[in-house]
């Protein structure tokens, strides 16, 4: 079957595209490491996905005990990801992607390792923690065909599609302006005794020029780009402090300007008492505006110019376009949040790659992932801002 076809005539998003579960790896994302477990679920709940290895800890007793509550066998419970990366890759029931779900300067490495052995790699953000890395990922996802799928999850929740969708087909007009924001409070007190992943997200030498523009900023940068469909061209940026007394900034305020040339502010601090993971967006145009918040994500405000607001509200029907509705697992009422975003990204990694696998031509607009591309985009805007900021808040153009 695998090799009998060259193309597929619908999308298919809940169903795997072979007839079977494509086998994943992860790399990092064991016991203690929240994101690891968003990961994991969402693999499963997508149904695209078994996970049958992984190297899923540094520390040996965590990685045993990781594997058994994700029921991997114990000949494939890796001490090491460079062990795993050959092992998978001779055998015959191999793992046919990898989920990295590790520190930010260990993921270049790591996806170059599993790329260069033939397998397909799923990888949180950021792509690294230099340009130069990047372009060099870039570069061998090109040269080895292989799929690098890069994790942003919210740009998988349905309204957020919604509002990505109603933007292109002309709901507000010309953008003119636009606002995002990411705020949190976890780094308002003292870092220790909140764990290693507190500690080393203000460690430069492991995060490189920015800490919460390189952690949450580059979420914020991404759903600019994906809702807005605009490129950044500029920023002007200012790092602060504003929590405990640390190493690298907390809170970031950047002024941008899109290439149409509109203006904008993106916001992000982690030191803000009392907000959670409030992450926002508001889009105005000439013809109206857009407002979606991650806390209520089943909710996208509109408002037409000189008419009554509109609020969409996830669910079949009643305005929801063909491409956000393909994201909807279940009727209004039923509640769905980040763990189903999660796994809107899982099966369209999951058409993907087996798409590659089986040399199948995926129609047009079918699945709407982030790749290397994306990635670097994310680096270019850490860098920019890390350039304003250290030359006192400059305007810098956004490198291509």
């Amino acid at each position: 079957m695998e090799n009998s076809m060259t193309s597929v005539g619908k999308c298919g998003l809940r169903n795997p595209l072979l007839g079977r579960r494509l086998r994943l790896g992860f790399v990092g994302g064991g016991r203690g490491g929240l994101v690891g477990q968003w990961h994991f679920a969402g693999a499963r709940l997508s149904n695209h996905w078994q996970v049958v290895a992984g190297a899923l800890s540094s520390d040996p007793d965590n990685a045993h005990n990781s594997a058994v509550e994700w029921m991997i066998a114990p000949d494939r419970s890796y001490g090491d990801w460079k062990e795993m990366a050959e092992a998978e890759a001779g055998r015959d029931d191999g793992i046919e992607a990898v989920s990295i779900v590790t520190p930010n300067w260990t993921h270049h490495r790591i996806a170059a390792a599993f790329l260069k052995a033939g397998i397909d790699v799923i990888l949180d953000k950021p792509m690294t923690t230099t340009v130069s890395d990047a372009r060099e990922l870039v570069e061998l996802q090109r040269a080895t065909g292989r799929v690098l799928v890069m994790t942003y999850p919210y740009a998988h929740h349905a309204m957020v599609r919604q509002a990505k969708h109603m933007i292109r087909n002309g709901a507000v007009g010309s953008i003119r302006q636009a606002h995002v924001e990411y705020v949190q409070e976890w780094a308002t007190s003292p870092v220790p005794g909140r764990g290693k992943g507190a500690i080393w997200r203000h460690d430069p030498e492991k995060v490189g020029r920015t800490s919460t523009i390189g952690d949450i900023g580059t979420h914020a940068y991404h759903l600019l780009h994906t809702i807005t469909g605009q490129q950044i061209a500029s920023v002007r940026a200012e790092f602060h402090n504003c929590g405990a007394p640390k190493r690298m900034e907390d809170t970031a305020y950047v002024n941008f300007r899109l290439e149409n040339g509109a203006p904008g502010i993106l916001w992000v601090t982690q030191a803000a008492p009392g907000q959670y993971c409030g992450l926002r967006i508001r889009v105005w145009g000439d013809m109206g505006g857009l407002d979606w918040d991650q806390e209520k994500p089943e909710v996208l405000r509109y408002v037409p110019l000189g008419e009554q607001e509109q609020i969409f509200l996830r669910g079949h029907g009643n305005g929801i376009l063909p491409e956000a509705e393909r994201l909807i697992h279940l009727p209004r009422g039923h509640g769905e949040a980040a763990v189903d975003a999660w796994a809107n990204l899982y099966a369209e990694a999951g058409l993907a790659i087996a798409a590659r696998r089986a040399g199948y031509a995926l129609p047009k607009g079918c699945i709407e992932l982030s790749g290397v591309e994306d990635g670097l985009k994310g680096m270019l805007f850490i860098d920019a801002c890390a350039d304003s900021h250290e030359s006192g808040g400059s305007w810098v153009s956004m490198k291509q």
